[in-house]
This record gives C-alpha cells, sequence and structure tokens, in this order.
C-alpha cells in the first residue's frame, strides 16, 4: 500500500465504529452540521427559483415570449435537478432536507420575484443566477478539501448556474428593453 494511506487493518476497523453514520469517518474534515445548514440554505434557493421560473414560465408573454419562456421552462427543471441533488447530499451526511414552506424565502440566497413584464423577468432571473453563481463559489472554496463529494455537487451546480447566467443574458440581448411588444 501507498505510504501516505492509513494501514489497511486501521482502516477496518475505524470502518465498523461508528457505523450509524454511513458515508461519514474520521477522514471527513468539515463541520457536519454547518455544512447541511450550508445545503439546507442553497436547497431553499433552488426551491425559490425553481418557483420563480415556473411563475415566469406560465405568466410570461408577448411577441417574444415562446422562446423566452421555453427557456424558463427548461432551467425550472434543471433547478428542481439541483434540489434533489441537495436533497440527496444532506441524507448521505446525516441530515433532514428542509422543504418547510414557511421558511423557504428567508433561506434563500435568491429573492422570488412576480414579475409581470418580460424583460423584468430576465432581468430578475439573471440577478438570481448572479447570486447563486457568487454564493456557489464561495461555498466551493469554503468546502475547500474538507467535504470533496458536497464541493463536487456545488462545482456542478455553479456550471450550471453560470450557463444559465449566460442563457438569460443572451436573450436580453435580443429583446428591446421596453415597449408594449415585449
Amino acid at each position: 500500500m501507498a505510504e501516505f494511506l492509513t494501514d489497511i487493518e486501521t482502516i477496518r476497523k475505524r470502518a465498523r465504529q461508528e457505523i450509524d453514520k454511513g458515508p461519514v469517518t474520521d477522514a471527513y474534515g468539515a463541520d457536519r452540521e454547518r455544512v447541511l445548514k450550508v445545503l439546507n440554505e442553497a436547497l431553499a434557493t433552488e426551491v425559490v427559483c425553481t418557483l420563480r421560473y415556473k411563475r415566469h414560465y406560465y405568466t410570461a408573454s408577448g411577441l417574444y415570449s415562446e422562446p423566452v419562456a421555453a427557456e424558463f421552462l427548461e432551467h425550472a427543471r434543471e433547478e428542481q435537478e439541483h434540489a434533489d441533488k441537495l436533497a440527496e447530499r444532506i441524507v448521505q451526511l446525516g441530515g433532514e432536507p428542509d422543504f418547510d414552506p414557511d421558511t423557504l424565502t428567508r433561506r434563500s440566497h435568491a429573492e422570488y420575484d412576480a414579475s409581470t413584464d418580460l424583460v423584468e423577468m430576465l432581468k430578475e432571473d439573471l440577478v438570481a443566477e448572479r447570486v447563486a453563481v457568487a454564493s456557489y463559489t464561495e461555498i466551493v472554496q469554503w468546502l475547500g478539501n474538507d467535504d470533496p463529494t458536497t464541493r463536487r455537487v456545488f462545482e456542478e451546480l455553479l456550471a450550471q448556474e453560470e450557463e444559465h447566467a449566460d442563457d438569460l443574458r443572451g436573450l436580453l440581448e435580443r429583446i428591446p428593453p421596453h415597449g408594449k411588444d415585449a
């Protein structure tokens, strides 16, 4: 075995201890309770984003609304997938995903939006994506090597949030800023 690894007998012995912790072993270097809190905040963010995109999908109207609404629906699906990944990781770490609707918006990094103007919808969604990009970048850096699995989850989400922001910016560039047609 390589020199940097603990001998296999010690690893086996440790694996039998605290077996109820599942994947969380002595090698886990992060503050699990704090990681669970951060994961639940991100879960709330993704749920709020899903709801915002769904509302925008159903209420988008005007000349340019068809391709924009299609993008809203795609983003809503992807945000729901993000929420599912976060909930799975919370459970893996021995926590409970917090879907409490009474506290979702307080725990979310992003805000809900009820805009009725298509351009305003796009702007608010872009702001929310930029908030997610900034938040998830900080979370990735904070996790470092202390919890590489959770870090990878956030890295995957971050890449997709950056893609969403780029999509929204592109749509905004093609729609006139004001007017009855939007």
